[in-house]
């Protein structure tokens, strides 16, 4: 449980927030749904300038929005018998195909159906508790909508291992996708940092403001008419990272609800993104493993169905 003081939160309205509604403002900022910031402002919990307000208000830049937090619901994570594609085990760690769809860890509003979930049922007592309850030997994370490749400790001594070969960037980790238009180089590189957007606060954003360094490496495999399919390699693993440099470039990943188009590919049911190699090396035996995935039926049916690729090349390994 977090305590009361962890639970307040003291805003100030930056000047492109200007002119919003009291109740979207609170909502981005604090990660609710409007809904819940609504029924926040109308309990009297939140503060405009000291006082209480309507929750149409309009902001002005710099007022103060203060408050508290309802204190959030603990999670019973239970174990599910639900099948996983493991790739690689051992006594240390494991390594799951995921499919897209599935969600990594239980939260408000998906407390089951998760990977942790199935993880319980499969291995028990031997995750790693680093993470706490909510996420046991989740060492990193890809979103739900993207299939493929994720490590997990199956103790602390592996977990510490694991996550300090991805603070060094040691850690390989690539992907596949398809992402719309066609880029004039062949491969290229995006340095550019990403942090919270300044105004809607459940997305991320190429921003300076409290943004953190990302870095992320890409290779042209095929160019189609409209597409292009990729292959990245992430030197960095921020927030949404691929997903957000693909769009900064104005090549956002195909079927992506949030960065990309407003008329998504409806029938991709997320984004085109595959985490297709992962790399690392064994924190008890010090040996490299690598490990590859194929690119699952969603994938290959989107590429099938943009016929014939104008021109391709060989893979990068």
């Amino acid at each position: 449980m977090r305590s009361m003081e962890e639970n307040t939160f003291c805003l100030e309205v930056p000047a492109e927030a200007a002119g919003k509604r009291l109740d979207g403002f609170l909502a981005g900022e604090q990660g609710l749904t409007r809904s819940a910031a609504q029924k926040l402002i109308e309990s009297g919990l939140v503060l405009v300038e000291g006082k209480p307000a309507a929750k149409s208000l309009k902001l002005q830049a710099g007022w103060r929005v203060e408050g508290e937090l309802p204190q959030p619901e603990e999670l019973a994570v239970e174990p599910e018998d639900i099948p996983l594609d493991i790739v690689y085990e051992d006594a240390d760690l494991l390594v799951v195909n995921k499919p897209k769809g599935m969600v990594v860890h239980p939260a408000p509003g998906n407390p089951c159906g998760t990977l942790v979930n199935a993880l319980l049922a499969h291995c028990g007592d031997s995750l790693s508790g680093i993470n706490g309850v909510i996420r046991p030997g989740i060492v990193h994370r890809i979103d739900k909508d993207t299939s493929g490749l994720l490590i997990v400790a199956k103790n602390d001594f592996a977990h510490q291992g694991l996550a300090e070969q991805i603070q060094a960037h040691s850690f390989t980790r690539e992907y596949e996708a398809v992402v719309y238009g066609s880029f004039r180089e062949d491969s290229g590189t995006v340095d550019a940092p990403i942090g919270r957007h300044p105004v809607e606060r459940k997305r991320m954003a190429v921003t300076e403001k409290a943004s953190r360094r990302a870095v992320t490496h890409f290779w042209v495999l095929a160019r189609y008419g409209g597409f292009t399919h990729l292959r990245l390699r992430l030197e960095t693993g921020r927030t949404h990272q691929i997903r957000v440099h693909m769009a900064y470039l104005g090549h956002p990943v195909a079927g992506d609800p949030v960065y990309g188009p407003r008329k998504v590919i409806t029938s991709l049911e997320g984004q085109c993104l595959h985490a297709r190699k992962i790399g690392f090396i064994h924190p008890r035996t010090g040996e490299y493993l690598e490990f590859t995935s194929e690119l699952p039926p969603y994938f290959q049916r989107f590429l099938r169905s943009l016929g014939q690729p104008a021109e391709s090349f060989a893979p990068v390994e």
